[in-house]
């Protein structure tokens, strides 16, 4: 664990990939991830855990598959939200967004379960960050 301050801005610069999450730190048995995301990520669900974005920049809308029907909540730089345990979800940003993401450690990208992955998605538990 870091026993340093965390640069996000720097974190973020490290790397190019694209839905690809690198680790900045642990809280307990939590990652603290953040993510450039652009496009389309996959339907997927997490069975066990919660879900928790905060977008640093840009747009980000998040499809959600629920009892009533389908929506897509919408997230502007400075917004954060939870999806809930054992709901699909399908991430995306046309024009792209810088992410954190706080889930248990070891949580794949792309869920328990989930659509077919595209090349562009890196199905990861995360990526130490260099």
């Amino acid at each position: 664990m870091n026993s340093e301050p965390i640069s996000l801005d720097k974190a973020l610069a490290s790397f190019d990939a694209l839905w690809s999450p690198r680790i900045v730190t642990r809280v307990n048995d939590y990652d603290v991830r953040v993510a450039k995301v652009r496009g389309e990520h996959v339907w997927h669900v997490h069975d066990d855990t919660d879900e928790f974005f905060l977008v640093l920049d840009g747009e980000l809308h998040i499809g959600l598959r629920e009892p009533a029907g389908e929506r897509t909540v919408v997230l502007d730089k400075g917004s954060a939200f939870t999806v809930p345990r054992g709901t699909f979800h399908k991430p995306s940003s046309a024009s792209g967004a810088r992410v954190l993401l706080f889930e248990p450690t070891g949580t794949l990208t792309t869920g328990d379960r989930h659509e077919e992955i595209p090349d562009h998605v890196d199905s990861t538990t995360g990526h130490v960050l260099a």
